[in-house]
């Protein structure tokens, strides 16, 4: 794992929030049968964001994570499209393309009434985040036979954890949630990912990782390698060049060379499986790649 360049990280500004108003809200996913985003944009800031292509729909030309726009209809919208529709209570993700619990949501709370909407009618409901604001909702949660929560953690290096997802909990807070969850009888999951080559995808940084996972009752750990979707390489070679100057040939070679692409594959999995044994992980664990 390498050394990064010392100095201090910058503090994201604040993003602008806007409040608009939606037509739907339950779209179908790829991910479940489902996904529900209260919000578009993320004021988290993670550096190798997937949702940043939104970034090309809404507000283009600003930079991810200084938007975020609150759907603020969201509840009723939903109300009215199950009652519409024939959507037969399956699956949903929340959230796909923001984090359902960032800071916006303390004020509006539509992911807690969306969420309310959904158990009631009967669906089975999967939550990701890097909040510990999930906690909130916990009320809702403890009693419903069909829900998850999975929160995110890429390194337990605080430092690093503030350059690559410079507005997300901390990552031992996120920990604690999930310990939280258990305690109130409530199904978690893990994503440990993305990993960033030579960054947090190390042995021992994934070993951290899991050693903090072990203790607890997780109904599965995924992990995911860096995917380069759109948008996120430019970020992330950004940010090599600034805290790890010298990693960013051999990160361009493991991303983008095919067959250094499924050298990496496999080197990776293999750390996977010797950090999740070193590390006494009794979940199981799924590459996402």
């Amino acid at each position: 794992m390498l050394e990064c360049m010392p100095g201090p990280s910058k503090k994201p500004r604040r993003p602008e929030i806007s409040q608009v108003r939606c037509k739907s809200i339950l779209c179908e996913s790829g991910i479940c049968d489902y996904a529900l985003n209260c919000y578009t944009g993320c004021a988290h800031s993670c550096v190798y964001c997937y949702a940043r292509f939104m970034g090309r729909f809404h507000h283009p030309g600003r930079p991810w994570g200084s938007f975020v726009d609150a759907k603020v209809n969201a509840p009723e919208v939903l109300a009215r499209q199950l009652r519409r529709r024939s959507m037969w209570p399956g699956s949903v993700f929340i959230s796909s393309v923001c984090d359902a619990y960032q800071p916006a949501e303390e004020k509006f709370q539509l992911t807690r009434r969306c969420l309310g909407i959904l158990i009631e009618a009967g669906f089975d409901v999967h939550i990701q985040t890097k909040s510990a604001l999930v906690q909130r909702d916990f009320d809702l949660l403890k009693g419903a036979a069909n829900v998850s929560v999975c929160q995110t953690v890429t390194t337990l290096d605080e430092t690093l954890a503030r350059r690559i997802e410079p507005q997300a909990a901390p990552p031992a807070e996120r920990v604690e949630t999930l310990r939280l969850a258990d305690a109130a009888g409530i199904r978690t999951r893990a994503f440990v990912g993305p990993l960033l080559p030579m960054l947090t995808d190390g042995f021992e940084s994934v070993r951290a990782v899991f050693s903090a996972l072990a203790p607890l009752k997780l109904a599965e750990v995924y992990v995911d390698r860096l995917n380069l979707r759109w948008g996120v390489w430019p970020a992330v070679s950004k940010m090599f060049r600034r805290i790890a100057p010298d990693s960013v040939s051999a990160t361009r070679s493991m991303l983008f060379d095919s067959s250094g692409s499924r050298a990496y594959n496999r080197n990776f999995r293999t750390t996977i499986a010797r950090a999740a044994k070193a590390a006494g992980l009794k979940a199981p664990v799924t590459p996402a790649f």
